[in-house]
């Protein structure tokens, strides 16, 4: 890896370690979970400043080194995370994630005057730090007697650390301290013996190790925990308490470089008395075998990643050429079936199957979890209604559904629009919450699931809902509604769109632009999608967003009106019955129920007498059904979506278009938009 890709690679990691410092610091409100918070926070601290030295970026080195020590006081308990606090945190989360930003442009950066107010605020909440003569006194060998703790334990600890990990940005001692937290370090001896001669040795390499006898209650896992910041820079040994001197001295024996400081801290602790080995410095030194004596041994090293990072424009690469190949295989199972070969379509149809589970794979490796998008929402939440002065959480569900990754990345400022309309429009202040007999606290709700082959995602609050009567007004007063006229709530709420529309008494730093709310629509069906609104006075208000799962390949219907071909998305359809026109025309009676129809030989004015028995495919969107009026079905079919040209871009009801195996173009009904049209008119009925 050349110095570019190794700064990118840290600049990817240093978003995703931010990301987790950002979720950990808006979590700590829940006592559950503190300390792990805390611990996820200062290991993202830690890996960034050990990280970016490396690259001798040593002004993010400085400014994260004074964020860990800050979380430093709060893991040892001398330091309370209060709001301001994890405020302050938040904002340097933000200036690392700058620095992070001007590496990735190339700029050489510096602390400047820009961190010098979060470095004072660091500052002022230190408190004078041991340094390693505190820790480690002249003396090779720190000694204390053994304490009277209930239930505590002494465990014998062999602390081997990497080479590099002062490359790292890690301090030995600092671990070692922390490591006091579980208990009682009774003995601890330095190893010195791999430190080479001087003219050999490398003043960024760590040579040293640690013999340890710890009194505690905690177990293994608690012990390891506190070393696992340090990746593969570190190697733990542990004996359990009880083990006898025979497997005291194994461990001493397999490991040459610590037999000395183990038999030290065994003696001085009065645990065991063991003959020191006899060390002889190797031409190479090698790490000795596993004592076969040790009830637990854990080594802090990674394990083999299961993950790779794959750029996204080679992806986009593969899953347009996995559309090709889609297209190529309807093509060679037509023409298996033209030629009526048995052994061709059997090769044909074994063909369809594996490109149909390739496109399968393909599509899944652009499938992302929305969680991670939820939970950047948790900061905008924060923030904002500290900066109105509001109490309001944010909760989560449906975070483990996917979406196609381009479709997150651009979901996202629409999200943002629609969470900070819900604190700063949808949440009363705690006084008037109070008055209406609700909690002072306001909650905002983000939530994702599946339906009828889409995405739903909802926003909700708590709040007082839509005033009808204000937007009425508005709306009058702008032209856009007419006073004798008595819309129902979708239509009235659909006005909540318009551009320019607000209802604001007052212009903030939040509202009153009237910007925002047409901006969500626009990106929203930018992405084949529709949205709307539910309200309840007094109860709150939802906006429920609908997305297509992906913008590439679909399940479709394939279906034929004359000579043309149309395509509809298989999750919108729920059956196909046999139609009659026998003279009616805009409905079908389905079972009882007068079911309205949309020809779309008529719709899209299609030269052509129509069949005498045509079929109706009943389609579903959003709570609300119709009947298309085709000649005839073809069958199912792989539609690899392609765009329109702008000639098209006046005809709402299509989203796209996709070639079939004959070489053919099929248009894609955009059922949404179609449905929408049928809605508004007064017969109900697009055909007429």
């Amino acid at each position: 890896m050349d110095l570019d890709e190794g700064l990118q690679a840290f600049v990817t990691e240093a978003g995703e370690l931010l990301a987790e410092m950002e979720a950990g610091l808006l979590h700590l409100g829940d006592p559950a979970a503190h300390e792990d918070a805390v611990n996820a926070i200062f290991r993202a601290a830690h890996t960034i400043k050990g990280t970016a030295g490396l690259f001798a970026l040593d002004y993010i080195v400085l400014f994260t080194h004074a964020v860990e020590s800050v979380l430093e006081e709060v893991r040892n308990g001398a330091q309370a995370l209060d709001q301001e606090l994890v405020a302050l945190l938040l904002v340097c989360a933000d200036q690392i994630g700058a620095m992070v930003r001007d590496v990735e442009q190339g700029g050489l950066g510096d602390l400047g005057e820009r961190c010098r107010p979060q470095l004072e605020a660091l500052h002022a909440y230190l408190a004078p730090q041991p340094g390693l003569a505190d820790v480690l006194p002249e003396s090779r060998l720190l000694q204390a007697p053994l304490g009277e703790a209930p239930g505590a334990a002494c465990w014998l600890l062999a602390l081997e650390f990497g080479r590099d990990v002062f490359r790292q940005g890690m301090d030995p001692a600092s671990f070692i301290v922390y490591l006091g937290r579980l208990g009682r370090i009774a003995a601890l001896a330095t190893v010195d013996e791999g430190i080479p001669p001087p003219a050999q040795m490398d003043p960024q390499s760590c040579y040293l190790g640690f013999a340890i006898v710890l009194e505690t209650i905690a177990d293994a896992d608690d012990i390891s925990k506190v070393f696992e910041f340090l990746h593969e820079e570190c190697t733990l040994h542990l004996l359990p308490p009880g083990s006898s001197d025979e497997d005291y001295q194994r461990l001493a024996d397999a490991m040459p470089l610590h037999g000395a400081a183990i038999a030290a801290v065994l003696k001085a602790s009065g645990l065991a008395a063991i003959a020191p080995p006899h060390y002889a410095p190797p031409a190479t030194q090698q790490q000795g075998p596993e004592p076969e004596g040790a009830a637990a041994t854990v080594a802090t090293r990674a394990s083999e990643s299961r993950t790779i990072r794959v750029d996204a424009d080679r992806l986009g690469q593969l899953i347009n050429l996995v559309g090709e190949l889609i297209i190529a295989s309807a093509r060679t199972q037509m023409l298996a079936g033209r030629h009526k070969d048995a052994d061709l379509q059997d090769s044909a149809g074994v063909l369809r199957e594996l490109v149909e589970q390739v496109r399968d794979s393909a599509l899944q490796l652009r499938m992302v979890k929305i969680g991670a998008t939820f939970n950047r929402f948790q900061r905008v939440v924060h923030d904002v209604a500290r900066e109105i002065g509001k109490d309001i959480r944010l909760v989560l569900s449906g975070e483990d559904v996917e979406l196609d990754k381009t479709m997150v990345e651009r979901i996202g400022e629409p999200l943002t629009h629609l969470v900070r309309n819900a604190i700063d429009h949808g949440i009363e202040a705690a006084e008037l919450r109070r008055q209406r007999g609700k909690p002072e606290q306001g909650t905002v709700t983000l939530n994702a699931y599946h339906d009828s082959g889409s995405i739903m995602i909802e926003v909700g609050d708590d709040g007082g809902g839509l005033q009808r009567e204000r937007i009425i007004a508005c709306a009058i007063e702008r032209g856009l509604l007419d006073p004798e006229h008595k819309p129902g709530d979708s239509e009235l709420f659909a006005l909540l769109f318009e551009p320019g529309f607000s209802t604001a008494g007052q212009v903030t730093s939040l509202s009153g632009r009237g910007v925002g709310m047409d901006v969500v629509k626009r990106h929203i069906e930018a992405l084949r999608g529709s949205i709307s609104i539910v309200s309840e006075a007094g109860r709150g208000t939802t906006v429920r967003v609908r997305l297509p799962l992906t913008l590439a390949i679909m399940d479709c219907m394939l279906v034929t009106v004359g000579a043309s071909h149309f395509a509809i998305p298989l999750g919108t359809i729920e059956e196909c019955v046999e139609y009659e026109r026998e003279g009616r025309r805009g409905f079908v009676d389905l079972r009882g129920e007068v079911l309205p129809t949309v020809a779309l030989r008529d719709l899209f004015r299609l030269h052509g007498a129509a069949p005498r028995r045509e079929s109706v495919l009943v389609v579903r969107h959003a709570g609300q059904r119709a009947g298309l009026v085709v000649d005839s079905l073809q069958g199912q079919c792989q539609a690899v979506i392609k765009p329109l040209s702008p000639v098209f871009g006046g005809i709402t009801c299509l989203s796209g278009s996709t070639v079939l195996g004959s070489g053919d173009v099929a248009l894609i009904i955009d059922i949404p938009a179609l449905l929408k049209q049928l809605q508004a008119r007064p017969a109900g009925n697009l055909a007429a």
